[in-house]
């Protein structure tokens, strides 16, 4: 069993956990130096006790860190707040979305997944890259009521989880998987408001239909990735608020609170984003877009606008339907999924990681308990 100890998979359990080599060897009770050298397979366990306390401090499997490495290649990854996240909460990220990748990789094996539908957006401005995927997409002016859902129906999957910090809105990853191209848009379920969701989302979409997805972002510039990040806003801003129908409804109308809230129910878009972009078409002048800024703040409206507890948006449905869909349609009992997850696709998780990764409802891959009675005897 020691010889077959995979040193990267320790590594992809500790980053996953969001621990350092240090953290992670006090933990276990050995040399820093030696997780050190267990992970980049100059060493390996003596014996499978070791293994076994690594199990228990990493929350993972035994057999998990005795796979083999599955082919996938982890592409860049884009977040909202890069120049302000701690490095070791980007990792973790990136390394949930790999598993999701991993699971994706078997899942396609048995459902038949919507392909990739992304128009050449060639040279296009973030106005014109929103417009010519609405037109695509046949989205038409209208509000889009379901953002996650078109995504989704498109070929990019969608996924939320909570995450270790508040810092993180959202991030989009790129994951080839055996030869296939995979876009993921990860958010964190930590924030619940519709319209700023559908704004992440947006974003992430942002970075997906205009930049390229072949270099390290973090190797950017800190002004190159500013511009990028403001591309990515502006074809949000223009993919949610097209700008002939948005521009109707502000027309002749005093652009205040209450009316915005009218439109942010019709749009499903925050007071801000729309303030931002009535000022971006022209709509208003700077001193009002500032004002408008600067009335949020004093009533407190910054960081919780109206109808924030109030407008809905459904939420990711893609992987976590063909799990229920295998396990009703009686493909697979919980325990086959998680069988066949581990030795034919070389990912042993537990029941409860998987479903915290596609946000399943609790105990969706746990073999049903058995009850356990009392013994009974006659009087």
């Amino acid at each position: 069993m020691n010889n077959e100890f995979n040193g990267e998979r320790l590594k992809k359990a500790r980053i996953y956990r969001g621990i350092t080599v240090a953290e992670l060897a006090n933990r276990i009770d050995c040399q820093r130096q030696t997780v050190s050298m267990y992970e980049n397979g100059k060493s390996k366990p003596m014996d499978d006790s070791i293994i076994e306390n690594i199990s228990k401090e990493l929350k993972f499997p035994p057999k998990f860190f005795l796979e083999r490495t599955n082919d996938i290649t982890i592409g860049t990854t884009y977040f909202r707040a890069l120049l302000t996240t701690n490095k070791r909460y980007r990792a973790e990220q990136v390394q949930k979305m790999e598993f999701v990748a991993e699971i994706y990789n078997f899942l396609k094996d048995y459902i038949v997944f919507p392909p990739l539908n992304l128009p050449d957006f060639g040279h296009c401005t973030p106005e014109e890259a929103a417009v010519k995927l609405r037109e695509d997409w046949g989205l038409g002016d209208k509000p889009i009521e379901n953002i996650i859902h078109v995504v989704e129906e498109h070929g990019i999957l969608v996924t939320s989880f909570s995450t270790s910090t508040d810092d993180i809105d959202a991030f989009s990853q790129m994951i080839t998987v055996n030869g296939e191209t995979v876009y993921l848009i990860g958010y964190s379920n930590n924030k619940t408001s519709a319209a700023r969701i559908h704004f992440d989302i947006a974003h992430e979409l942002g970075h997906i239909c205009l930049h390229e997805w072949s270099e390290d972002v973090e190797m950017l510039e800190r002004d190159e990735f500013k511009e990028r990040e403001k591309e990515a806003n502006q074809f949000a801003s223009a993919l949610l608020l097209p700008e002939n129908s948005f521009k109707a409804d502000l027309s002749g109308k005093k652009l205040r609170i209450p009316y915005y809230t009218e439109l942010k129910r019709k749009w499903k878009v925050s007071i801000q984003a729309m303030n931002r972009r009535a000022y971006n078409l022209g709509v208003i002048t700077s001193d009002e877009y500032q004002i408008m800024i600067r009335t949020l703040q004093r009533r407190g409206l910054r960081k919780e606008e109206p109808l924030d507890d109030v407008i809905l948006t459904a939420e990711p449905s893609l992987l976590k339907t063909s799990i229920l869909m295998l396990l009703n349609e009686e493909v697979f009992t919980p325990k086959e999924f998680m069988d066949e997850l581990s030795f034919s696709y070389n990912l042993s998780l537990s029941p409860e990681e998987i479903e915290y990764l596609l946000d399943l409802p609790e105990d969706t891959l746990t073999p049903s308990k058995i009850l356990q009675f009392p013994t009974l005897r006659l009087k």
